[in-house]
Formats: structure tokens, C-alpha cells, sequence
């Protein structure tokens, strides 16, 4: 945590829907001793019951979903342009074949709460599970969001409070 500053998220000048949608993040879930992470363009931010969360979508064959499932929060981390290759092929390799943090030179780190992040990241958000939820398509009120699930694997929701948020500090 030597490299960041803890940071209200209300006072971020962060823009989601750049940084989820465009710029990617990183989920993350599990202890330092075993832990993985994906990629991910899919998520959002805001308040739920008077409380800062976000929320990150999984599906069931994921490597990273039987680590959410079984931690008790996850942590989405936004990183700089340089890292995009890294971005990338987290999100395109299972951590039951290979090694992410070792192929990518990312430094996964432990934080203060117990989840795991990433140093070279720039914002870290480290969420308490709140709420889960499987997404069903008989609720789909557009049809052409099917089109999202060509083999019916349908996401789960989590839903976590923001119990930290980590800024890089400047020059760091």
C-alpha cells in the first residue's frame, strides 16, 4: 500500500464508463496464496442501499468465478494505456493454465483488508460482497441481448460495497 493513498470515491474524477468500458479492469478475488484475476468490460459504480458500490459480472466457467464465490469481496483495478497487453491477455488466458501475474509482470499484493490487488495499477477499489445474482434470460426485456449469451452462459452479479479505495500516488 506504500505506493497509494486511500481515497474517498466520491471525490474521484474517474469516469466508469471510460474505465470499465474502454479501458478495461482487472477483477480479482482470493488470498495471495491463491488468487486470480480477468479481465473485464463489463460493470458499473454507484450508490445502492446509501452505500458506495460496484457491481462486476463473472461467468460460472471462469476461473475467477470459484474464487469469487468463495472470498468474501473482490477488487476491480484501472490501470494506465502501457498496461493494455497485460489487460489483454489476462483476459485471454485461464489462470488454471497459466501463471497471469508471472506472464504479465504484474506484482499482485495483499492489502490491508485482506484482497488482492494489483501495485502497478492506478485506482484499486476494494469491495465487500453484498449481494449476488444470476442473471435469467426470461427477464430480458430486449431480445437482442441474447445475442450476448450465444451458448446460454449466463453471468452472475456481484454486487460489493467499496470498502477502500486506492489511489497511485502522484509520481509513483
Amino acid at each position: 500500500m506504500k505506493n497509494f493513498i486511500t481515497v474517498n470515491p466520491a471525490q474521484l474524477d474517474f469516469n466508469p464508463f471510460q474505465g470499465i468500458g474502454m479501458q478495461w479492469m482487472l477483477i480479482t478475488a482470493g488470498k495471495l496464496s491463491r488468487f486470480n484475476t480477468m479481465t473485464a468490460s463489463w460493470g458499473g459504480m454507484g450508490v445502492l442501499w446509501n452505500q458506495n458500490v460496484c457491481f462486476a459480472f463473472i461467468r460460472p466457467q471462469r476461473f475467477t468465478f470459484e474464487f469469487a464465490e468463495s472470498s468474501p469481496g473482490f477488487t476491480l483495478c484501472f490501470f494506465e494505456e502501457r498496461y493494455r497487453d497485460a489487460l489483454a491477455f489476462c483476459g485471454s488466458h485461464s489462470g488454471r493454465d497459466v501463471d497471469k501475474a508471472a506472464e504479465t509482470g504484474l506484482t499482485p499484493v495483499e492489502g490491508p483488508d485482506g484482497f488482492v490487488y494489483f501495485n502497478e495499477a492506478e485506482l484499486v477499489f476494494l469491495c465487500r460482497k453484498k449481494y449476488i445474482h444470476d442473471i435469467d434470460p426470461a427477464h430480458f426485456l430486449d431480445p437482442a441481448i441474447h445475442e450476448a449469451y450465444p451458448i446460454q452462459d449466463y453471468h452472475r452479479m456481484y454486487i460489493g460495497e467499496i470498502i477502500r479505495c486506492l489511489k497511485r500516488k502522484s509520481g509513483e
